[in-house]
């Protein structure tokens, strides 16, 4: 959470010419509540169960830029999918920087306890050596524009030309 999903997916999207998705605005249109109102009312397994089937039908539509949320690449089943279908790509940002983004907004269920600083730091610390499993990676860096960040993911796509055939002028 934090590393820019969002932000340099939707402008990765424009740039490629094709649709952005983003998994948990999709479960939230569908469920017609807040993923803060699914985790408290149905819990996490029943959010994540929810989440593997709405990635599941978004990989089965057309091209396009697909963004999870930061816990669905923790089930294998999730990692698997994408990576059969697409590619999954790591936005590689350390722990301040995703501290700096995410401390001032209260959107964040995860992180809505006493210590959200700590409860991030044990949710990164659990997290990047199974983030670290995605087909490729790019660093975020504190001073990256969203459109430095989109050429750098772009740079690294060229590598996977089963992916990315051409890249729009």
């Amino acid at each position: 959470m934090g590393a820019g999903k969002t932000a340099v997916g939707q402008a990765l999207a424009t740039r490629l010419e094709v649709p952005f998705l983003d998994s948990d605005e999709e479960i939230v249109r569908a469920a017609n509540m807040s993923i803060a109102e699914i985790f408290e009312r149905d819990g996490e397994a029943f959010f994540r169960d929810r989440e593997t089937e709405v990635i599941g039908r978004l990989l089965d539509g057309p091209r396009a830029i697909l963004s999870t949320g930061g816990g669905a690449f923790m089930a294998e089943r999730n990692r698997t999918m994408i990576s059969d279908r697409g590619v999954s790509l790591l936005l590689r940002a350390d722990l301040e920087l995703l501290w700096n983004r995410v401390k001032h907004k209260d959107t964040r269920p995860l992180l809505r306890t006493p210590d959200p600083k700590a409860t991030l730091t044990e949710i990164y610390e659990a997290r990047v050596p199974v983030y670290e499993l995605a087909d490729v990676a790019v660093d975020a860096h504190p001073d990256y524009t969203i459109a430095q960040m989109t050429e750098a993911v772009i740079e690294v796509l060229k590598t996977r030309p089963d992916v990315l055939e051409e890249i729009p002028a």
